[in-house]
């Protein structure tokens, strides 16, 4: 009990990686590893492992915590000990970047070179600076259950929909072309706000949690699907 006190309230002193979306929270510089603690990302805000993009699970691929960067990272990925100024310079577990930077070896990489692909954008980093992101809800072809992530419009890639299992995921699971896609309004269902993206025989179905975010998604939506790639504040100041 005295262990889950101390780790909660040790949790409570770090804002979740959505709220340092939202505020505008900056990482911890470079300079600053090891030297200062970190803001841990939230377990519950990813999915995969922020290096290596292998997906977590409860058996034989469980969730750590780098303790210099914060990162949310897969046991082989964070197999790695450095000494941290914060902590006394005490030996922690760091993932192989950290280590990389904070001791100076080189570490081998099997997936150095690797290209990465049309989804390997990270969350973050795309929500940063997006058109629009936020938590929705893609239902299946019988409107009855379907997949519920973190969608993303980024501002360099804005004729895309990049859909996350998490916020915080380093890769999208799947993305959709908004390029000539209609977007229709449906009318509010047992207080469940619809709408969806309509090309040819290609329907999707989404649901949002509140009348404004459906509004502002399916206006953002619809300069998407009409090539217009830059955000309504320029319009507006033009």
């Amino acid at each position: 009990q005295d262990a889950i006190d101390r780790k909660e309230k040790r949790s409570e002193t770090f804002k979740t990686a959505v709220h340092g979306l939202e505020m505008g929270t900056p990482a911890l510089k470079t300079e600053e590893l090891g030297r200062r603690a970190p803001q841990w990302v939230r377990d519950n805000l990813v999915t995969m492992c922020m290096c290596c993009r292998e997906p977590f699970n409860a058996i034989v691929r469980r969730r750590h915590h780098c303790r210099a960067c914060g990162y949310v990272v897969c046991a082989r990925c964070s197999d790695y000990r450095a000494q941290l100024q914060y902590d006394g310079n005490r030996l922690n577990r760091v993932c192989q970047e950290c280590f990389i930077f904070l001791m100076g070896h080189v570490v081998l990489e099997d997936r150095e070179g690797k290209h990465k692909g049309i989804l390997e954008k990270g969350a973050a980093e795309v929500s940063g600076r997006s058109l629009l992101c936020s938590s929705l809800q893609l239902l299946d072809k019988n409107g009855k259950g379907g997949t519920r992530g973190w969608f993303v419009i980024p501002q360099d890639d804005p004729l895309v929909l990049y859909i996350y299992a998490a916020p915080q995921d380093v890769r999208a699971h799947t993305s959709i072309p908004l390029l000539g896609y209609t977007v229709r309004d449906l009318p509010q269902e047992n207080s469940r706000h619809l709408f969806q993206l309509v090309q040819s025989r290609q329907v999707h179905t989404f649901l949002a949690d509140t009348k404004e975010l459906k509004q502002r998604w399916m206006r953002v939506m619809e300069r998407c699907a009409a090539g217009i790639t830059y955000p309504e504040e320029e319009e507006e100041d033009a």
